[in-house]
């Protein structure tokens, strides 16, 4: 007797699949003391990879499907976009099939990694697609894609894969390790500028800064609270000294933007911003006073 139609068998089975397919082109990462990561395969030869689950710069291997272990050399790596570009032999291995694409809330998604040799898979939806955003290391991410799905250290750094099976993004641990996605069209910015100079280009200010938030009166009844970074030291050849800025002063806009935290200077600092001049508004002894600097690009250390 013929099995009835049963629609959950057959997208099981559709799913099954299309991690088989995907996982052929997603490696086990092993650079960390906590364990192994995912790659993916992006372009031939070159493996993409969580910048923070890579705990190591050398003595990397790669696991492939099946179980054949590989030696990988670092890159590059950006922590701004969490972007670690490894290069390998691949050996007549077919890179991955990528694609930039925009994900809505709510698509059903597949996180395909790796571990030993054997896939990994968390099946879930896109639980909130926003648009550009500004990493905590200052870092320019297209789309901010947040997943409901479980992700294990193992499977951080695989493929994200939408409904038609294209790998749309590399699967990340974010803030108290939620899933987050960074979409394609980010990993493939950082790996050109990380194969071509092993650093993402970064903006550069030449100013140690640190928060503060104290008192002034300036004849005023009530005190007020000015808020700002403050510059703690100097770069005596970095833009911030050559514009004429002072250890002790107090930055508290950006072209007119409030600055409050020093995480709010690094998200300005992008690679978009290198050259341009920024017009600082500075508390300099008591007083206001504004500052022409024009960003540098941070040197690699």
């Amino acid at each position: 007797m013929a099995e009835p139609d049963n629609p959950l068998l057959a997208f099981s089975q559709q799913v099954a699949e299309l991690v088989e397919r995907v996982a052929a082109g997603v490696v086990t990462v092993h650079a960390g003391a906590r364990g192994t990561s995912s790659g993916i395969h992006w372009r031939s030869g070159v493996v993409v990879t969580a910048e923070e689950a890579l705990q190591r710069d050398e003595g990397i291997k790669l696991t492939l499907m099946g179980g054949r272990q590989m030696d990988a050399t670092l890159a590059g790596r950006d922590p701004t976009t969490d972007v670690a570009v490894l290069r390998f032999q691949p050996d007549g291995l077919p890179a991955a099939a990528t694609a930039n694409a925009v994900l809505r809330a709510g698509q059903t998604v597949v996180a395909v990694g790796a571990h030993e040799g054997g896939a990994l898979a968390a099946l879930g939806i896109v639980a909130y697609a926003g648009g550009p955003w500004r990493s905590m290391r200052g870092g320019t991410i297209d789309s901010l894609v947040r997943l409901d799905l479980a992700l294990t250290h193992a499977g951080e750094g695989g493929a994200l894969v939408d409904a038609s099976g294209r790998i749309v993004g590399m699967t990340v641990l974010g803030p108290r390790r939620r899933a987050l996605a960074i979409p394609s069209a980010t990993i493939d910015r950082a790996v050109d500028q990380l194969l071509a100079r092993g650093h993402v280009f970064r903006g550069y200010l030449g100013a140690g800064l640190q928060a503060v938030g104290r008192r002034r009166t300036n004849g005023e009844p009530s005190a007020s609270i000015v808020q700002g970074v403050l510059v703690t030291t100097l770069d005596p050849a970095g833009p911030s000294a050559r514009a004429g800025m002072l250890v002790g002063d107090i930055v508290t806009t950006w072209s007119g933007k409030q600055v409050q935290r020093v995480r709010d200077v690094f998200r300005l600092l992008g690679p978009e911003s290198i050259g341009s001049t920024v017009a600082m508004g500075v508390i300099r002894g008591g007083a206001p006073t504004e500052i022409q600097v024009v960003i540098g690009e941070r040197p690699v250390a």
